[in-house]
């Protein structure tokens, strides 16, 4: 996966995050969500 908005929304449409740890339920990505949005004001240099 790429540090990007649009590679995370790619990877929530099509699960590949439930398929990848091989568990059924919805996982909560919310985690995941928020270090992408931080690692992007890191990268671009806001805060």
């Amino acid at each position: 996966m790429h540090p990007t908005a649009d590679c995370m929304e790619a990877a929530l449409r099509r699960r590949a995050f439930a398929r990848a740890l091989r568990v059924s339920e919805p996982l909560d990505t919310q985690t995941i969500e928020k270090r992408l949005n931080g690692y992007g004001n890191k990268v671009n240099g806001s805060r």
